[in-house]
């Protein structure tokens, strides 16, 4: 997706993208039918929250290999909803797009990083800072975990001078699991156990060396077997519970 791009057109060209693979096999639904459907497929977790308040007999669609919870699939049964699959986008290699965000201190890791994941064939979009000015890191955390709870990017790394401050604004993105990394073994974790699809690291707190092995193990981390996927369910019922 070209910088030109607006966020707003961005979005709507992700919408029409998702809308124009409904039904896989069965070929295109008609315009009703798109108007019917309940879109959860850009989350990873389906949980009881997701689906107590829908109307009975409602179209579901969810993202092809989405881990639906236990009381989820009751609600489901229960209400009559019908289930409709995204075929999931292979996201592998130079077909992942990576958001990339930095405030101030952590300015000069994202611009080596850009050069990183160039060598490593991962298309980016930079969502700033632009220089060393003084910036405030929320800002742009924010952007980045929007990207990629709205699937504009696929995973999204953050940089800014200790890494904790944007995790935690990071987090507070429904659908967002970011994950602060300091060495292979915490990114190789986050990735494997807690399916993060947001990296946070301290750009001061690491060298050069320490941030190109974190990323790279991090991205090259496939998510972990069912039996972690059902704790990370967990995780996004527990963020159920607090969302108006």
């Amino acid at each position: 997706m070209s910088a030109e791009h607006s966020r707003d057109t961005v979005r709507q060209l992700v919408r029409e993208a998702l809308i124009g693979q409904i039904g896989g096999s069965q070929g295109a639904t008609n315009a009703a039918e798109q108007t019917d459907l309940v879109d959860e497929s850009s989350k990873e977790v389906i949980t009881e929250a997701d689906v107590s308040g829908l109307p009975m007999g409602a179209k579901l669609l969810v993202r092809e290999g989405a881990i639906l919870t236990p009381a989820a699939k009751d609600v489901i049964q229960q209400r009559g909803l019908e289930l409709r699959y995204r075929t999931r986008r292979q996201v592998s290699g130079n077909q992942r797009v990576i958001a990339l965000g930095a405030d101030h201190g952590g300015y000069p890791t994202k611009e080596r990083l850009k050069s990183l994941l160039d060598e490593l064939g991962y298309k980016h979009r930079d969502f700033g800072t632009t220089s060393e000015d003084a910036v405030d890191y929320p800002d742009f955390a924010h952007a980045v975990a929007r990207a990629v709870a709205d699937g504009v990017c696929d995973l999204g790394i953050i940089v800014d001078g200790a890494g904790i401050g944007s995790c935690m604004t990071a987090n507070k993105v429904p659908g967002v699991r970011a994950a602060m990394c300091y060495d292979a073994a915490t990114a190789r974790n986050s990735r494997e156990h807690n399916y993060a699809n947001v990296l946070t690291l301290g750009g001061k707190m690491l060298s050069a060396e320490q941030i190109s092995e974190v990323v790279k193990t991090w991205l090259a981390t496939p998510e972990g077997e069912t039996r972690h996927g059902k704790r990370v369910a967990k995780i996004m019922a527990v963020e159920k519970q607090y969302l108006r």
